[in-house]
């Protein structure tokens, strides 16, 4: 049967814990229209557009 070595201390073992739970980018591109950077699959929050067509109205700044 395996049994450990010895203790492991904290410092080692939150070590090894914490390379594992690395943020990513999330997936950014331009807007074809308006050039905004926007979020994958999703519409556009500036102009409202996705796929080439309006869906989402926005109202404009007077």
């Amino acid at each position: 049967m395996a049994v450990p070595k010895g203790k492991v201390s904290k410092a080692r073992r939150d070590k090894r814990r914490g390379s594992n739970w690395k943020m990513t980018v999330p997936g950014l591109s331009k807007c074809p229209k308006c050039g905004a950077m926007v979020l994958s699959h999703r519409a556009c929050p500036v102009c409202g557009t996705y796929k080439g067509r309006e869906v989402v109205s926005v109202a404009e700044d007077k």
